[in-house]
């Protein structure tokens, strides 16, 4: 193992966050981020499980009828499935539980043991060791031609929110919201600098109907190889409506009645077009490309901000709501001054028994039919976000 001195390389981040920085006993990244007032020492247990290698790194492959490149990644059907909590694999490790975290934690960040994209990642193409052969460019991964193949290249991580066995994260204090914050913000400046990383991409699924199989409060950080099909979309959108798209956007969201909540530095809607029954856009008022970007003032607003707009839909119906909270960075190389950082938030929830399911027109077409007015959607979740009290945020 190639665990470091915690006291050596710990680093005070934003907000009072310490980073601490070690090793699983099979060489993937761990880090803790410590809450400004943890009651946790600097001392952190040393992993010793006896793992098997990692997995091979997963091949992708390009559909010659979209350009999308699909991971082929075998290794993730043996990924945990709703396990006991005594059995919890993002709980911290106990005598019976040989879990994925070693010690004690506020926040931890940590490589995916079964990833979609990596361990390996890009190098020069005369370099590469064998069976890697990753995307040479961008201009590479258009390229047409049947039946072609790259090493899906990359990074995955899991953002544990907290040590707590169920949750999400509206159930976070805002100080433990400010932590995860600076770890996103951290984790992105650190996965951006890798080789061959072309978007990186932190989100949360929260609910079984979205196909979670852990109910620990956690999230994941996605690090790939390309620019995704839907930022893609993104940026020849910006390249048809002007450089100026997201002020734009914000400017005519703000004149008009879908506006749930707003601050000094964000600001959240229903957007004029959405998509699902519950869709809500969360922005920044100026333009930032990812969360590195970010100032410690607009962290520090989003925290309770954000908390408040996950706790407003959860208090929509009596039951928690499944949703996919997608924060949505700029490429790595490309579109930094006119791609904006935005949270889509998006659930299939339209009532309280009832999911939208994609069928023919929306899953085999991509056209969308929308079930509930945005109008209507962003009235109802002002209401329910407003019946959340201030003190207890």
């Amino acid at each position: 193992m190639n665990t470091p001195e915690f006291g050596t390389d710990a680093v005070t981040l934003g907000a009072g966050v310490v980073k601490r920085p070690t090793r699983l006993a099979d060489g993937r990244e761990l880090i803790y981020y410590d809450d400004p007032d943890t009651t946790l020492g600097p001392d952190r247990a040393i992993d010793e499980r006896e793992l098997a290698p990692r997995p091979e790194t997963a091949t992708m492959r390009r559909d010659a009828l979209t350009g999308d490149w699909v991971s082929i990644a075998a290794a993730r059907q043996n990924r945990a499935f709703l396990p006991p909590a005594e059995l919890d694999p993002l709980a911290p490790q106990t005598p019976t539980n040989p879990s994925e975290i070693p010690s004690e934690y506020d926040v931890a960040v940590f490589e995916n043991k079964s990833p979609s994209f990596g361990p390996a990642l890009a190098v020069a193409h005369g370099d590469a060791p064998a069976g890697v052969d990753s995307p040479r460019d961008l201009d590479d991964l258009v390229a047409p031609g049947l039946g072609r193949t790259r090493t899906s290249v990359g990074r995955c991580e899991v953002v544990c929110f907290s040590p707590e066995h169920s949750g999400s994260f509206g159930s976070l204090t805002p100080t433990r919201a400010r932590t995860v914050i600076e770890a996103w913000a951290d984790r992105t400046a650190a996965l951006s600098a890798l080789p061959g990383i072309e978007q990186v991409f932190p989100f949360e699924n929260r609910g079984e109907a979205i196909g979670v199989t852990l109910p620990h409060p956690h999230g994941q950080i996605y690090a790939y190889p390309y620019i995704t099909p839907r930022t893609t979309s993104l940026l020849a959108s910006i390249d048809r409506e002007g450089p100026d798209l997201f002020d734009r956007i914000l400017e005519f969201e703000r004149a008009g009645e879908r506006v749930i909540l707003e601050g000094e530095h964000w600001t959240a809607f229903v957007p004029f077009a959405a998509h699902w029954p519950i869709e809500i856009h969360l922005l920044p008022h100026r333009q930032v490309a990812d969360f590195a970007e970010t100032t410690d003032a607009e962290r520090d607003e989003l925290a309770p901000l954000y908390l408040r707009l996950l706790r407003g839909v959860d208090a929509l119906y009596d039951s928690p709501t499944p949703y996919i909270a997608a924060w949505h960075q700029a490429p790595v190389h490309r579109a930094r001054a006119t791609a904006r950082l935005h949270l889509q938030l998006t659930s299939p929830r339209r009532a309280a028994d009832k999911l939208k399911f994609l069928a023919g027109s929306e899953a085999a077409m991509g056209a969308w039919i929308g079930d509930i007015p945005p109008e209507a959607a962003a009235a109802k979740l002002r209401e329910a976000v407003d019946s959340i009290p201030e003190e207890t945020l």
